[in-house]
């Protein structure tokens, strides 16, 4: 019934009223962090929904570090990213070692892992009823 756009002209300008656009929901946080993890050349990215399975968080993002400076540095770059959005985590653990560095928003939790720790701990098979997440 009314156009996508209205053009009012007043003088010699042109004023267009366009239709506003959708607003878009905001990017989950570990989606977020998915893409903060994937900027730093994170290996084997993986996105579980564990809400029903657990009561301390809703998701893992668990990521693979090639040495303990990239695993160091993966981490850093999700905390940048987040706290841009104003998250702030609860809790950081396994820093200085990097061999499984654990952070914690709350809802989510992050696991940036060693090749060998990764294997070692084999959280998907442990977590293995959470569905993996599409990011």
């Amino acid at each position: 019934m009314f156009p996508h756009s209205i053009v009012v002209r007043y003088g010699q300008e042109n004023l267009s009223l366009a239709r506003p656009e959708k607003l878009q929901e905001p990017q989950p946080s570990w989606f977020t962090a998915a893409h903060a993890a994937e900027s730093k050349q994170a290996q084997d990215l993986a996105v579980l929904d564990v809400r029903g399975i657990t009561s301390f968080a809703d998701f893992f993002l668990i990521a693979t570090g090639a040495n303990t400076r990239q695993v160091q540095a993966i981490a850093d770059g999700i905390k940048e990213e987040l706290r841009d959005l104003g998250e702030r985590p609860v809790s950081i653990e396994g820093y200085e070692n990097a061999e499984w560095v654990l952070v914690d928003y709350g809802d989510f939790v992050v696991h940036v892992f060693s090749q060998k720790a990764r294997t070692y701990y084999d959280l998907e098979r442990l977590w293995r009823d959470a569905k993996r997440m599409k990011w």
